[in-house]
């Protein structure tokens, strides 16, 4: 948030919150062929089913959102593997009594990193093997990029989406920055 003041007529001042973004003013970024771009998620969701109730929690997912839990390291439509039995959910869901829900829309930065390259520019950061033929579309990773937390998932021949903490946002644009500097200069 981005806080200014306004002053009214009696002269008194009333702060003004922005909302921003938070790769504002950061993206989109091309280079060398390479694109990135942040993505707005209007409601991203964490998922995590109580015990014994893991199936109702698919089925009822389904129901809402079109796809249930996703299995471990894979993307199902709006649902996401996010880790040891949680989920991430594009969207807003109700699971009273089946799993704990909780709003994660402003915890989170999301961005797309694509074109022909990029799997050389993510090489050099992370140290997953992320090439097409290994791992597929539809494929989530929970791994480090550079020295920051991530989750990585393919969308694409020459397309990832990549979330991190939205404090990281900015350390995470620049390390996409040299990476893609150094596969530019090749």
């Amino acid at each position: 948030m981005i806080l200014s003041f306004l002053t009214q007529p009696e002269g008194v001042r009333v702060a003004k919150l922005i909302a921003l973004s938070p790769c504002s003013g950061l993206l989109p970024l091309e280079i060398g062929g390479i694109v990135v771009t942040e993505v707005s998620i209007d409601r991203l969701t964490s998922v995590a089913a109580f015990d014994g109730k893991t199936k109702a929690t698919s089925t009822s997912l389904k129901d809402q959102v079109g796809a249930g839990l996703a299995a471990p390291n894979r993307r199902s439509g709006a649902v996401s593997w996010f880790g040891h039995g949680v989920w991430m959910v594009t969207g807003a869901v109700s699971l009273d009594g089946l799993a704990a829900v909780s709003d994660q829309t402003d915890a989170w930065a999301v961005v797309h990193i694509e074109g022909l390259g990029v799997e050389d520019v993510l090489a050099r950061l992370v140290p997953v093997d992320l090439r097409g033929h290994i791992f597929h579309v539809d494929h989530v990773a929970k791994t480090m990029l550079g020295h920051l937390s991530v989750t990585i998932t393919r969308i694409g021949p020459q397309g990832f989406e990549i979330m991190v903490m939205r404090s990281m946002a900015a350390t995470l644009v620049h390390d996409l920055q040299i990476a893609m500097r150094g596969v530019a200069l090749r």
